[in-house]
């Protein structure tokens, strides 16, 4: 019996001796110095002001990498500080773009209502002359189709919100919405290839000239209605190239594959720089691509024909494209597979 009552008061010293020492291990401070006075101010906060914790959110906030478990770019961050300002600054940015496309629009009408669509000045002689191949045709109608679908998708994603909500309803835009979101993504990559296929493709019609600069000083008499020669593609359609189909449309292209593709390791940062560089080269290309559809099919009568059928007629081509028509009439383009001069048949 003695030896039980001895070795009951050992574990009974034992237990509260372990007992003790947990709860002085429990409430002792942080090792870490900056921990334990972090600690403090975050308890004496809560006493003061239970109900407000700062400076919890300002280091969340702070962007300084904590700890965490799981494993990936930027997991350890929180919340990143800099897409507050990312979120700010669309406000401004999607209102200019708005009034920018709407401008747009309401300059094209008021040309059209003044200068109307520009015919020829001499009758048609009834000789065609081959302006673009079957493959050229091709390669910019489906650059023309899919820059026209992700030009409409994007302001429906941009714009739908304060201009069509409420205008058809929230279950009507939010299958627009859908839709659109879902074109934009497909349609995309597709733009990508074809815009490249495009421009190694064209790039030698557009190469400034010195001629150029008449054309650009009287604005190739859209204003005036005089007589501007240029060659295959005119100053204007030059400029349109390098802007909207080399910088602005690369420049969607590469920021567009950025979004579209999140799991290829990009920050949040980069993903935020990708949107808003899309969205301001986007609006830019929307205005772009309204100048060029107005001119291409109500602006200057025949200029759909030459790229629905290839073909234009001469008094066409002397009038708008003089020192190509020169050079076909001359032979000299024969060896890119244009022939001089093509006759009507029935």
């Amino acid at each position: 019996m003695g030896n039980i009552r001895v070795a009951a008061v050992r574990c009974t010293v034992v237990l509260a001796a372990a007992l003790w020492l947990g709860a002085a291990v429990a409430q002792s401070p942080a090792v870490n110095p900056k921990e334990a006075a972090d600690a403090r101010t975050q308890q004496q906060q809560q006493r003061i002001q239970p109900l407000n914790n700062e400076p919890v959110w300002s280091e969340v906030r702070s962007g300084t990498p904590q700890m965490t478990q799981v494993r990936g770019r930027e997991t350890d961050v929180l919340i990143q500080p800099e897409g507050q300002t990312w979120r700010a600054l669309r406000v401004p940015l999607t209102t200019a773009g708005g009034f920018l496309v709407a401008l747009t629009l309401v300059a094209l009408a008021v040309f059209y209502l003044w200068r109307g669509p520009i015919g020829l000045k001499a009758p048609p002689t009834g000789r065609l002359i081959r302006r673009f191949t079957l493959v050229e045709r091709a390669v910019h109608w489906t650059v023309a189709v899919t820059y026209t679908i992700l030009a409409v998708t994007g302001l429906v994603v941009t714009f739908g919100k304060a201009v069509l909500l409420p205008i058809i309803g929230s279950t009507l835009f939010s299958w627009l919405a859908t839709l659109s979101k879902l074109l934009h993504n497909f349609v995309g990559p597709i733009l990508a290839v074809a815009l490249v296929v495009l421009i190694v493709m064209f790039v030698h019609e557009n190469i400034p000239r010195a001629y150029d600069w008449l054309w650009i000083r009287k604005a190739g008499g859209l204003f005036s209605g005089e007589h501007v020669p240029a060659g295959k593609a005119n100053a204007g359609q030059k400029v349109l190239f390098w802007l909207m189909a080399v910088i602005f449309g690369l420049t969607l292209v590469v920021t567009g594959l950025i979004l579209d593709f999140p799991n290829f390791n990009q920050t949040r940062q980069t993903m935020q720089t990708a949107n808003t560089v899309h969205m301001i080269a986007g609006v830019i290309a929307v205005v772009l691509l309204l100048g060029h559809a107005y001119l291409g099919v109500v602006g200057v009568k025949g200029a759909y024909d030459a790229m629905r059928t290839g073909y234009v007629d001469e008094t066409w081509a002397r009038e708008h494209h003089e020192y190509w028509y020169n050079e076909v009439k001359a032979g000299r383009e024969a060896g890119e597979g244009v022939p001089p001069l093509a006759q009507r048949t029935a």
